[in-house]
């Protein structure tokens, strides 16, 4: 590919980009604006601008979740983890009191809280395994596919397919033990509610200081950048703290606009529904896909959804980013044991997710940040999941607790 190069001396202020990429990606980007502007309205252009946004911030600061907790688990690394909690912590002091309003600017909004059951333990647990195998998050599997990673690719075609699978059974998993929809602001009040959350991630992110001064006798210091300015704006990286925080920003702004916290993993579920039903399968026939929200949005363009305006977003900026960080570099080189484990990854994240309510975002992330019992629950078991696919990763020719 065609490049132009300037100096990266830190003196200088030029920097380094791929020049074809960068400008195909940016058209793109400006093009598919166009086109969700037209076919639906500017509001759904503005969510799909937040996911381009989310989707460079990402890239950017390398803010994926399965990572971060692989590091935790195998080196006694926190500092990503930690990261993840403030961003959780800064988007819950402005979730709660806004779902208490209910309609802080006139238009009604809802926080992602999910019942807390069966379904919730077991999804997550397949989740935080399958995250481990497949290498990447909901949100991780969508930038490192913007940023060019073939293998990826692979894991998010298995990912929709064992979302789609997931449809089908989850009312099966939904007459299981099930508690109804809890959320420590309508539990404790809003006040109360904010404590509950602020002392649950403050008491994780103990947990992660001990565990890595006990392994290591210090917390590590997040590595220093010599590029600044513009130069760091569009080359990275971003430090992870500043991310999280914007991450934060970008959430709220979503739970404005959207009227519901940033998710991922429905679009998946309703972009493999789509190709089902063009290859003859009658999902529209399925339980799942008659109720209210899945019926009206299989009825209707991807382009009408929320999720997926979005998640185009996030992989077109993730890909935008690449470009101009000079890094846009996709590798079709895969050991075939990795590609398996690819597969069994992207399936049991898809399945997991649709059976948890959500995945790392929707559960987890905005889960928390609503204040909802489920997200909690879905950390847990999630975190216990990934530390079994972690010591699974070896079989697949893969780091695992190995350093």
């Amino acid at each position: 590919m065609s490049q132009a190069t300037f100096s990266t001396h830190p003196a200088k202020s030029g920097f380094e980009f791929d020049k074809g990429p960068a400008l195909v990606t940016a058209v793109l980007f400006i093009l598919v604006g166009i086109a969700i502007a037209q076919a639906v309205d500017l509001h759904q252009a503005a969510l799909y601008g937040l996911g381009g946004m989310l989707g460079i911030a990402l890239y950017h600061a390398s803010f994926g979740f399965t990572g971060g907790w692989r590091r935790f688990s195998v080196e006694k690394r926190g500092r990503a983890m930690r990261a993840q909690l403030l961003m959780i912590g800064v988007a819950a002091a402005a979730f709660i009191p806004m779902l208490a309003l209910g309609s802080p600017l006139g238009n009604p909004i809802v926080g992602a809280v999910a019942p807390v059951g069966v379904s919730v333990l077991a999804g997550a647990f397949m989740f935080g395994l399958g995250m481990q195998l497949g290498g990447g998050c909901g949100s991780g599997t969508l930038f490192t596919v913007g940023g060019g990673s073939a293998r990826m690719l692979l894991t998010l075609v298995f990912f929709i397919v064992g979302a789609v699978i997931g449809t089908a059974h989850l009312p099966m998993w939904l007459e299981l033990p099930s508690l109804p929809p809890m959320s420590v602001g309508r539990e404790f009040g809003m006040a109360g509610g904010l404590a509950v959350t602020f002392g649950g991630l403050a008491l994780i992110a103990l947990i992660t200081v001990i565990v890595e001064k006990r392994a290591h006798g210090t917390l590590e210091t997040p590595p220093v950048s010599l590029r600044t300015g513009m130069i760091r704006l569009l080359h990275g990286p971003w430090p992870m703290i500043w991310t999280g925080i914007l991450l934060a920003g970008l959430n709220v702004a979503t739970l404005l606009i959207a009227g519901h916290p940033w998710s991922i993993t429905f679009g998946f579920g309703l972009w493999g529904a789509k190709i089902a039903q063009f290859i003859g399968i009658p999902v529209e026939t399925w339980e799942f896909w008659n109720w209210v929200g899945p019926a009206k949005a299989l009825g209707n363009s991807v382009l009408a959804d929320n999720t997926s305006v979005m998640n185009f977003g996030i992989v077109i900026g993730a890909a935008l980013a690449a470009a101009l960080a000079g890094k846009f570099a996709p590798k079709v080189r895969v050991p075939m044991a990795s590609l398996l484990a690819a597969v069994i990854g992207g399936l049991l994240m898809g399945y997991g997710a649709r059976l948890a309510f959500g995945c790392n975002i929707g559960a987890f992330f905005s889960g928390i940040a609503s204040g909802s019992v489920h997200g909690w629950l879905w950390f847990v078991m999630a975190f216990a999941g990934s530390w079994v696919g972690i010591a699974l990763r070896p079989v697949f020719g893969m780091d695992g607790f190995r350093k």
